[in-house]
């Protein structure tokens, strides 16, 4: 088999979505001759465009469209026969077979990879209730409250500072785990590398000054901006679920102090010493325009946080 059967082959067999957008530009070949952009925008997203030429399945024929490179050997990857001369029928049925898969394959990632689920929308939600806590107490002092039953004998026991480097190491653990767990790196990879081909091939028409192509070029980075929202989506959605259990720990916290239960009376109960600034006998005195207590818990947060992301070996941005 020709090489770039196995280009397609290989691409068919990453994702069933991937093989309707190679059957759809053969489709509009064969009818057309060329295919453009233009002509599959609604069936195939454009990082699948993207994909196809960058493996060389479609071929620029001097700014005129994209011919398929080898098209009997795609055809033969995909295990479709070639169309009969006048029959529309096949590749009407073969379009339109792929318009229903793309369509339900378009769903399918909605809901799995590049949109949100019920449940992602369900812990946004949540998560915006929760940050109302911060301004108002029966809010704060609820779910302060229902934290206290479990985090208040621990407390007890505990300087708050040690308190608080407990509560940084869990909620960095939490924040590491989810975004390993939530975050595709190799689609964020994918939109990355579709903008950096599209950036590449942009110079190397600027260089040769080919008018048209950068026309064609710049409709495409047009439409590539869906993906990059897409990119964002899929950098924010573990926010969401990291928010919905940090910021109870937030709250607890802003609760504990705010009641007075861990003001410390100098000489008598634990004093925290921080460098420079000294002694720490009140958590909710103010060090510059912060509370001393956020000061800390971002100190042993940030410093935990990569210390676990290193042992986890948890990748939070798309290799290059």
């Amino acid at each position: 088999m020709a090489r770039t059967a196995e280009k397609a082959e290989s691409l068919a067999d990453e994702s069933q979505s991937m093989a309707d957008a190679l059957e759809r530009v053969l489709a509009v070949a064969d009818d057309k001759g060329t295919v453009q952009w233009s002509d599959v925008s609604d069936d195939i997203t454009s990082g699948e465009w993207g994909r196809l030429i960058e493996q060389g399945i479609l071929v620029d024929v001097d700014g005129e469209g994209f011919v398929v490179d080898d098209p009997e050997g795609v055809r033969d990857a995909l295990g479709i026969s070639a169309p009969e001369p006048g029959d529309d029928s096949g590749r009407s049925s073969s379009s339109g077979s792929s318009d229903s898969s793309s369509t339900s394959s378009s769903a399918d990632s909605d809901d799995e990879d590049g949109g949100w689920s019920r449940w992602d929308k369900m812990a946004a939600v949540a998560t915006i209730a929760l940050f109302l806590g911060y301004s108002q107490a029966p809010i704060r002092n609820t779910v302060g409250g229902v934290l206290d039953l479990a985090l208040g004998p621990l407390a007890d026991v505990l300087p708050f500072y040690i308190m608080i480097l407990v509560l940084a190491v869990f909620t960095g653990l939490n924040s590491t785990i989810l975004q390993g767990k939530l975050m595709n790196m190799d689609k964020m990879g994918e939109y990355q590398e579709q903008m950096q081909e599209i950036q590449e091939r942009r110079k190397a028409a600027k260089e040769r000054g080919d008018d048209e192509a950068l026309e064609e070029i710049q409709q495409e980075q047009m439409e590539a901006m869906g993906d990059q929202l897409g990119m964002f989506k899929e950098q924010f959605r573990p926010m969401v679920w990291i928010m919905l259990v940090n910021i109870p720990v937030f709250l607890w916290i802003y609760y504990m102090v705010q009641t007075g239960a861990m003001t410390v009376a100098p000489g008598t109960e634990y004093v925290m010493v921080l460098p420079i600034i000294g002694g720490i006998e009140d958590w909710s005195q103010r060090i510059g325009p912060m509370w001393a207590w956020i000061i800390w818990y971002f100190v042993c947060s940030m410093s935990f946080t990569q210390i676990v992301r290193k042992a986890l070996n948890v990748q939070t941005t798309p290799s290059s």
